[in-house]
Parts: C-alpha cells; sequence; structure tokens
C-alpha cells in the first residue's frame, strides 16, 4: 500500500501553479523586449547564441525537482517490513499534580506550564526507556501506558490541564499508589516520578511512599513552586476560601522531603534553571537497565529514490547553459560541413 507519512505537506504543491504563472509572466516580458529589436530572424542573427528552448528546459528541470522535494517532505512510503529492535531500558512512571494551586504563577510560566515543559525535556532525554503518565488532583487517574514512543507521551503531556481531573485536592497517596501498579512485572529499574507543589491533603502518603519502596521502586518527588507562594488565578480573580479570604498556594518542601525519605528517594525543587533536570538524570543513569526485545511493522521509506532523482535534475539544470553550447555548436558546423 502507498502513503505519505506527512501528507500535510502535500498542500505546498499548490506553489507550482504560482511558479508556472510567474515563469510565463517572465518569457512574456521578455518576448516583448525582444520584439523591439526586430523580427524573430534578426535576433538570431544578432544573437547567435540565443535559445529559446533551453530556458523553458531548464525551468521544467527546477519545476519537476521542486516537485520532488515536496513529494519527498510529504515521506512516500510503499509497503511493509517487520523491524526487529533492542532497548536498554527502565521504566519511568511520570504522574503530574493537576490540582487548581499549580495554576500559581510563583514559578514561570505558572507551575503547571513548567511542569509540562519539564516533563517534555524528561521525555526528550529519556528516549530510550519506557514512560507512562498519570495525573492527579483529589484523586489520581492513569493517561497513557508504559510505551517507548516519546511523541506519544508529549502529545499526552502538552494536554495535561486542571480539567483533567475532576475533584480538586492534592492526594498524594492515590498519586503513588496508582503510579506503583503501572509498572510491568519486568525485572529491570522502575521510577516513579511526582511533579507536585506538595499541598498534600491527603492522610496516608508517608504509608503509600513505605509500600513502593517495598516495590523495589525508586521514587522521586519534583515540587514545584516557592515558600513565598502566590495566588491562584481563577477566571476573573484569585481563588478564595469560605470566609472570601483569597488563597495564597505555597511549595511545601519539608512534606515533600518526607515521603521522598520515606521511599528511600529523592526530593528536587525545579527551579527555573537545569539544575533539578541534571540531577534527575544522573539519578536515573544510575537504575539497572535491562535489554528488550521488541519486532514491529514499520512502512518502507521511499524518499530516498525521490531524493536521488531529484539530485540528478538539479545537476542537470545548474550545468546546461540558457544559451547554445558553442562547443556543441561549433562540432556541428564541422561536422555537416565534412558530410557536405
Amino acid at each position: 500500500m502507498f502513503r505519505f507519512a506527512n501528507p500535510e505537506m502535500l498542500y505546498l504543491l499548490l506553489l507550482l501553479p504560482v511558479l508556472i504563472g510567474a515563469r510565463l509572466m517572465l518569457g512574456w516580458q521578455l518576448h516583448r523586449r525582444l520584439a523591439q529589436f526586430g523580427t524573430p530572424q534578426l535576433v538570431r542573427r544578432l544573437v547567435p547564441g540565443f535559445s529559446r528552448i533551453r530556458p523553458w528546459v531548464k525551468f521544467s528541470l527546477a519545476l519537476t525537482a521542486t516537485t520532488l522535494l515536496i513529494l519527498m517532505a510529504a515521506r512516500p512510503q510503499y509497503g511493509v517490513a517487520e523491524v526487529d529492535e533492542t532497548r536498554v531500558s527502565i521504566e519511568i512512571v511520570l504522574v503530574v499534580d493537576v490540582s487548581n494551586s499549580m495554576l500559581a504563577c510563583d514559578v514561570q510560566p505558572s507551575r503547571l506550564e513548567r511542569a509540562r515543559l519539564f516533563a517534555s525535556s524528561l521525555v526528550d532525554a529519556q528516549r530510550n526507556d519506557k514512560i507512562a503518565l498519570a495525573v492527579f488532583a483529589g484523586e489520581a487517574w492513569p493517561q497513557m501506558p508504559l510505551t517507548t514512543s516519546s511523541e506519544a507521551a508529549k502529545m499526552f503531556i502538552n494536554q495535561l490541564s486542571t480539567t483533567s481531573v475532576s475533584l480538586q485536592g492534592t492526594d498524594m497517596a492515590k498519586a503513588i499508589r496508582l503510579g506503583g501498579q503501572m509498572f510491568s512485572h519486568e525485572e529491570t529499574g522502575k521510577a516513579l516520578i511526582v511533579i507536585t507543589d506538595g499541598e498534600n491533603h491527603g492522610e496516608d502518603a508517608l504509608s503509600a511512599a513505605q509500600e513502593l519502596r517495598e516495590l523495589g521502586v525508586s521514587l522521586y518527588v519534583l515540587g514545584l513552586g516557592t515558600s513565598q507562594g502566590a495566588e491562584i488565578p481563577m477566571g476573573e480573580g484569585s481563588l478564595t476560601d469560605k470566609n472570601g479570604e483569597v488563597v495564597v498556594s505555597r511549595l511545601d518542601e519539608a512534606g515533600c522531603r518526607r515521603v521522598a525519605e520515606a521511599a528511600g528517594g529523592k526530593y528536587l525543587h525545579i527551579d527555573q534553571g537545569e539544575h533539578a533536570a541534571n540531577q534527575l538524570r544522573n539519578e536515573l543513569s544510575q537504575l539497572r537497565r535491562t535489554a528488550t526485545h521488541t519486532t514491529y511493522a514499520a512502512y518502507n521509506e521511499q524518499f530516498v529514490a525521490f531524493g536521488v532523482l531529484t539530485l540528478l535534475l538539479l545537476l542537470i539544470e545548474f550545468f546546461m547553459l540558457e544559451t547554445k553550447n558553442p562547443i556543441y555548436h561549433r562540432w556541428g558546423e564541422r561536422l555537416f560541413r565534412q558530410k557536405s
């Protein structure tokens, strides 16, 4: 079956009629200018090397090469082949806090947006690893099972919002227990990463962390926010409590650290720099990795053939002169003179 992996690139073919129209306009203007010198026979005598055909041949070659380039960008594929792949990896379950407090802007552009950016950069850095995604607030829900597709993981991460969970609050115990259930039974390094502002309203986050430790899962709690805190923007104003007072959300670093230590893990603070990201990558690199073998079907890419043909056409177009070739013309005259 023939298909294009990036069919949206085919819209660039709409530029071809524009290029043809522009070339026709230039050709018409050139014809008008030459007509001022006299008849075509006179022009050929005045300019012996002039050729009407060669410029159009060069344009046709360039236009065909442009068409092939667009088709190559659309990634033509034909046929399916089995691909064997071996990965040396660990398993990572990423659990992100999507409670309303994550809308606070004491971390720019906001805690939630900073969490999304951090999670996306983590996925890019751990491309060989299996990654799963879950969200939590007053309850916890899985978003994506373990996968090796970084594109799928980043797509789910970009869709994270405070509406991903209906029940508000920050129950870290539910997040930890759900994350522990999302790992496979393979004997490999396992890391549960919780990104939160630490305002834990649940009762048993410490016991959930201890249960995780017994499962052999490494826990990393990543705190977002500041000790000074910030108001929580909600629509036209800020979030208020039942007494009408504006709520100020603060990062609970002490609580996050206690939860991480209960699981034998580590607490890291996400700031505007790359310190936390570098520390986390260093921690993950120390986990035991195992080789996994997978076989999957993949379409055969055909862009190489298009690329070779495009290069050939561009080379011909580059070396072709718009005027008649004097060497070829001189040898032609000698050949016909000898025959006569």
